[in-house]
């Protein structure tokens, strides 16, 4: 996949299939819109591109919401070329963008790529105040030589998929509910750090993983993981919160793999969250602290033991290839 940066020159003269979003998370509704516009740019023989946002546009237009992001920009480029797309254009998002009229914002498009068809969101619009919503754009590409698709929303257990679902499952610790949505479990990227090594000291020695603090984490709790070490992975109860046993007041990742001896700190290592034991507690000494996180232990290995591990953390695949017997695409359009 190609990964160019702004809309400032011409990118290529191939005829595309565009699709525009955020895609935060990349999850499965995404994948949804993202696998579309992809089968139909192979079936007339087109490229397949995606334009996303960076920052994501609320940190320019609503500071005060305190978003935080469920994949780094990073992350987020691997999901999106594991679906298939030929080119992925990254815009980055200011004040200046905020000003650009739809017509204005088309008109970018369409200089830096030869715009066929844009396959969006059912709920789309863009440029100043919004204004470029489906029947505005659908005007802009009859003027302008392409047509609009729109992909009406992916709906799991009675609603649709979105990121703020996403995260208010995460709120909750319900990180079964988030992988439904991601199509992934939700998982924690770092590099491993030095604690205050009191793990250790009780026998629970952890990896405290140093996270992004622009990152979404799953609800205050312990829960049942995998852990990521290079190309090993390895079964794990992971601590997310504050240590209140130990009067703690910086939020912190902490995972205790199970049956591994070694060091790894300075290592890179992701962290896949699967099912959640219970929430954070205080704990009225050490000695009740360890016998909690020796029956966590046993909770886990037990949980890992009725074959409820599924696939590395790294797997990305297409709701297609999830879902052999799921719909083709939607061949309706605006223009």
């Amino acid at each position: 996949m190609n990964v160019v940066h702004g809309l400032s020159q011409s990118i290529n003269s191939q005829p595309t299939v565009l699709t525009i979003g955020v895609f935060d998370g990349v999850h499965r509704g995404h994948q949804h819109l993202i696998s579309s516009a992809v089968a139909r740019a192979g079936v007339l023989g087109f490229q397949s591109a995606v334009l996303t946002f960076d920052p994501h546009p609320d940190f320019v237009l609503h500071p005060d919401r305190g978003r935080l992001y469920l994949s780094s920009l990073e992350r987020r480029a691997t999901l999106i070329a594991a679906l298939g797309v030929d080119v992925l254009v990254v815009l980055p998002f200011g004040t200046e963008t905020t000003a650009l009229s739809a017509a204005m914002f088309v008109d970018q498009i369409c200089t830096a790529l030869p715009l066929r068809e844009l396959w969006v969101g059912y709920d789309f619009a863009l440029g100043r105040r919004r204004e470029g919503d489906l029947a505005r754009l659908g005007e802009l590409g009859r003027e302008r030589g392409f047509t609009v698709h729109p992909v009406e929303p992916l709906l799991i257990e009675g609603g649709p998929v979105s990121s703020s679902r996403i995260r208010a499952a995460l709120g909750e610790g319900d990180v079964v509910l988030a992988e439904r949505l991601l199509g992934r479990f939700f998982s924690v990227e770092g590099v491993v750090v030095e604690g205050d090594k009191r793990g250790r000291t009780i026998g629970f020695p952890t990896a405290n993983v140093a996270f992004d603090n622009q990152l979404t984490l799953p609800a205050d709790g312990v829960y049942v993981c995998e852990v990521e070490v290079g190309d090993t992975h390895h079964r794990a109860v992971t601590n997310v919160g504050v240590r209140p046993t130990f009067d703690g007041v910086q939020r912190t990742v902490e995972a205790h793999l199970l049956d591994f001896n070694g060091d790894l700190y300075g290592q890179h290592i992701g962290v896949t969250f699967r099912q959640r034991l219970r929430g954070e507690k205080k704990f009225n000494g050490i000695g009740e602290l360890i016998e909690q996180i020796t029956r966590d232990a046993q909770a886990a290995r037990e949980y890992i033991a009725e074959g409820r591990t599924p696939d590395p953390l790294t797997l990305a695949l297409s709701p297609r290839e999830r879902e052999p017997d799921a719909p083709s695409p939607p061949e309706r359009g605006l223009g």
